[in-house]
């Protein structure tokens, strides 16, 4: 601690003053943690991501180790025991930390392991919200949302509490992290927290409902055979009722699992559905760009292009032919920034059947059957019996 600068005392030099506030409390306290923390990882070999500042990557020969730091919760992996034990030794020695032993919860999710891999859920955190939404005893829902035309924002009268309904909707949103299946959904309800109605908080209630009946649903990882890029894209041409954007999803597969997805409401309005679908397009390859770049970093280089499957033919031939028409020139950059991936090698635009087209779960309600098997295909299921926690 030192005197701020201005407010030296010449007779005191070595007094600092009293904070009448905890450390934690002051505006410039995170930027203050993270830079103690990271310039001590910086002298001990490490070197911060480019793609991720909250990650710090060590690299000597054949030895590599991994932190992630999320404010004072930290993961550390290595390629050995010895060097991951080496580091928590350094660390130990110049902060106060404590080891909790293999991973099994962060930041509200829990991991549990088996011979095929681990499980990703939110367990505790969405009974929280189902208690909160007074939906205990209610009957559970198959779906989270009907296939029925979006909710406009004027439908129904105002809800009465609308704080009620903004603190769900944000819980929500955390539940997505292990819940790939809700992200349609709770996007719909998000565009409303500005002036919720009644209509709209029936519709939350019907998610709210479906994470009851599929509380042991989790997320899967697995060891897989194959390292490629798989990405699904596809977007609900004029779907909103009030401002006629399309709503765009994607979900990014590395091998066979999901890594990455999202369902958002477009920023511009279309004119055509190829225009649409090609907004979506580039949205995910912007995102498969970053996600190559950070595999780069933990030296785990993606070598093929990456595959993107879209169901709308005339987006496909967009991103191949240079010849720009007289209807996409006001499309011009996500035009321009696709062709030079795909000219380059590094992505390849590619066609899939609408029935095949798993995205389709991030951008519209879908029957029950349909749901369940694209919700497969997300990895989103019930763990074995056998699955156990790790202590």
């Amino acid at each position: 601690m030192h005197q701020p600068l201005g407010y030296r005392d010449r007779n005191h030099p070595d007094y600092v003053c009293l904070l009448r506030k905890s450390l934690y409390g002051l505006k410039q306290a995170p930027r203050a943690w993270y830079k103690r923390f990271a310039d001590y990882v910086f002298s001990i070999g490490f070197v911060n991501s480019i793609c991720d500042t909250s990650l710090f990557i060590f690299h000597k020969g054949s030895a590599v180790a991994y932190i992630l730091l999320y404010v004072d919760d930290i993961i550390l992996t290595a390629s050995s025991d010895a060097l991951r034990c080496s580091i928590m030794d350094l660390l130990s020695s110049e902060f106060a930390m404590k080891d909790l032993g293999p991973l099994n919860y962060f930041l509200g999710i829990t991991v549990t392991r088996n011979k095929s891999g681990m499980f990703l859920s939110q367990h505790k955190y969405a009974k929280e919200i189902i208690s909160r939404a007074g939906t205990t005893s209610c009957k559970p829902s198959k779906t989270p949302v009907d296939t029925k035309s979006k909710v406009s924002a004027t439908s129904g009268s105002p809800f009465h509490d609308p704080t009620l309904y903004r603190s769900l909707a944000g819980a929500l949103q955390y539940l997505t992290f292990t819940r790939p299946d809700i992200s349609y959904a709770v996007q719909q309800v998000c565009l409303h927290m500005h002036d919720p109605r009644i209509d709209h908080m029936s519709t939350l209630k019907r998610i709210i409902r479906y994470v009851q009946g599929t509380l042991d649903y989790d997320l899967h990882l697995y060891s897989s055979p194959t390292s490629t890029l798989v990405s699904y894209t596809d977007a609900d041409w004029g779907g909103c009722p009030d401002t006629r954007r399309s709503t765009s999803g994607y979900c990014v597969f590395l091998g066979d699992n999901l890594i990455s997805w999202s369902s958002k409401r477009q920023p511009t309005l279309s004119r055509s559905s190829s225009e649409a679908e090609y907004r979506g397009v580039a949205n995910v390859v912007s995102k498969s760009c970053w996600i190559r770049n950070l595999l780069l970093e933990l030296q785990c280089p993606v070598h093929k292009a990456t595959l993107v499957y879209c169901d709308n033919v005339s987006a496909i031939y967009l991103s191949r032919n240079p010849v720009q028409h007289q209807r996409t020139k006001h499309v011009e950059m996500d035009i321009h920034f696709v062709r030079e991936k795909v000219a380059r090698g590094q992505v390849r635009v590619l066609h899939v059947p609408s029935r095949y087209q798993i995205a389709d779960i991030f951008t519209k309600g879908l029957p029950l059957i349909l749901f369940e098997d694209f919700r497969d295909s997300l990895s989103v299921q019930k763990p074995p019996a056998s699955t156990v926690g790790v202590c």
